[in-house]
């Protein structure tokens, strides 16, 4: 319960946001590494801060991208036997020993959720985006799948066996996008939120007392 209450205090001035996910182990010299920068840096310069692991690789190029970019970076750090420390470029961090409590605070502050190439801890979370969306617990909120080469394989698997055996629906293969463009992220993620925007807006003036 600690964990939940000191996460809610902390991320509670965080907005607008995006959910930034991403492998541990880029290696900084990659290609992985240099587009997660741009990525993080163009949602910053369209007002969005960014949340991450907190940790190396993939999570520290975006929190760089973000701090490049003059936005807010937020570090959702967990606690591991390896000792994981959050990066440098870091400026806000809450650590967990939990990662369900982790996961609750990449869904409740943020509006969008971009997935950087990863191994099973980048999987787990994007895949708890895509069933959050798919049962509409969320509504509104893109799921990125950021770099077409490493996603590919999944997207096929997904449609050739899952979506061909009937365990997911033509319209589950809706519930996300893959790109290869830094660009297509942020204007993505700029659309939704002005969307939400419009949709809060309007739902406020419908309950508004009519005089």
């Amino acid at each position: 319960m600690a964990e939940f209450v000191e996460g809610f205090e902390t991320l509670a001035s965080v907005w607008p946001a995006v959910s930034v996910f991403g492998g541990a182990r880029v290696a900084r010299d990659s290609e992985t590494y240099r587009q997660a920068e741009v990525v993080a840096r163009l949602l910053a310069e369209s007002g969005f801060a960014v949340i991450t692991g907190g940790g190396p690789g993939a999570m520290e190029a975006a929190s760089r991208g973000a701090r490049m970019g003059g936005g807010r970076t937020v570090g959702l750090n967990i606690k591991l036997p390896s000792e994981q420390r959050p990066n440098r470029y870091v400026e806000t961090v809450v650590n967990f020993d939990y990662f369900f409590v982790r996961k609750v605070m990449f869904v409740k502050y943020a509006c969008a959720f971009v997935g950087l190439p990863g191994g099973y801890g980048t999987l787990d979370e994007m895949f708890e985006c895509l069933t959050l969306k798919q049962t509409r617990k969320m509504k509104n909120f893109p799921v990125i799948l950021f770099g077409t080469n490493f996603w590919s394989g999944l997207v096929d698997w997904l449609e050739n066996r899952c979506l061909e055996d009937g365990m997911i629906s033509r319209k589950d293969m809706k519930l996300f996008t893959v790109t290869d463009s830094p660009e297509e992220v942020a204007r993505i993620v700029s659309q939704s939120w002005r969307r939400r925007q419009r949709e809060s807006e309007e739902e406020v003036e419908g309950k508004s007392p009519k005089i």
